[in-house]
């Protein structure tokens, strides 16, 4: 029996968007992929394979590059990488009326809010997801793991109960197989996230090295775990109540992570793509001026970066 039936666009069809939209049409639901190029054409085609320990799929939706074409929907899943705000936020208000619900997954804290500069606030939940999914091809997504988890909520308006738009998404998101959580207050997981995020992306992608060599070095660990203490003051400075045992949760987790696991800002490094480095490091950087915390580490891992914020400078100095 499908639950709760809405018409769900997706902005940012890539292998986070793509996947969950494959998940939801392959349940039932109309989807609509907001896609471009060679992806678009293999959606519109063939469907969106997905590669998966869960078992492959093909999953079939409308696809279009034009919004506006599309009119009106229940649900907008905004998941395009940070530093494409630009081309994409446009394609969100022809996509909304009173009642609509756009949830961001981006990385970072600061998406609420940049979405809710071209939609009404309130038509904006916040969430963050765990999920391990590449493009591979266009029209073909490949998941690695078996994580599917979205955790959101409210992030303006919060209260102490989930709101019952909040908690009819869940509902449908929990019928396409996937796995959810639905929060009160999403500011708390979407911080506890980037406590831990942005310091590990920053080391990862300073080093060029997998988190191994973060984790394994001990002065390297040391000033980790205090770029994660200053994440976590400016948190707290911003009164957001994450919990007292985050420090010892960031701990257990770069136990139990593979060695191997290169940050999402190493790969995109690495392939001279353009990096989220201002909804990541930067965003740490211009909120603790802000709010008056001090955070030498993660202020110098941005400056680190910023030059490669674009893909690889242009002119390197050698020595002579």
């Amino acid at each position: 029996m499908l639950v709760g039936a809405m018409h769900i666009a997706i902005i940012g069809s890539g292998a986070v968007g793509g996947y969950y939209g494959a998940k939801l049409a392959a349940a039932g639901q109309k989807v609509t992929f907001i896609a471009r190029g060679a992806h678009l054409r293999a959606i519109r085609e063939r469907g969106l394979l997905v590669w998966s320990p869960l078992g492959d799929f093909v999953a079939r939706g409308d696809a279009t590059d034009d919004a506006a074409a599309v009119g009106a929907v229940d649900l907008v899943l905004y998941c395009v990488k940070a530093y494409d705000n630009d081309t994409a936020l446009p394609l969100i208000p022809p996509l909304c009326r009173p009642g609509t619900v756009v949830l961001t997954l981006q990385n970072g804290v600061e998406s609420a809010e940049t979405v809710a500069s071209v939609v009404d606030r309130g038509l904006v939940v916040g969430g963050t997801t765990y999920i391990a999914t590449a493009l591979k091809a266009p029209g073909v997504i490949e998941q690695t793991g078996t994580f599917r988890r979205i955790v959101f909520g409210e992030v303006f308006d919060t209260g102490a109960e989930v709101t019952p738009r909040v908690a009819r998404i869940r509902d449908v998101l929990a019928s396409a197989d996937i796995q959810v959580e639905a929060v009160a207050d999403a500011r708390v997981p979407l911080w506890e996230k980037f406590i831990y995020l942005a310091p590990l992306a920053g080391f990862t992608a300073a080093t060029r090295l997998a988190t191994g060599f973060t984790w394994g070095d001990p002065v390297i660990r040391e000033q980790f775990l205090a770029a994660v203490r200053e994440v976590e003051a400016l948190a707290r400075a911003e009164g957001v109540a994450v919990s007292p045992e985050i420090v010892d949760r960031v701990v257990g987790y770069m136990n139990a992570v593979s060695p191997a696991m290169r940050s999402s800002l190493l790969i995109d490094l690495s392939l001279g793509k353009r990096l989220e480095l201002e909804a990541l490091q930067g965003a740490v950087v211009r909120r603790s001026r802000s709010a008056r915390v001090a955070s030498p580490i993660m202020t110098t891992l941005y400056c680190l970066l910023k030059p490669w914020v674009s893909g690889p400078p242009l002119s390197p100095v050698t020595a002579s």
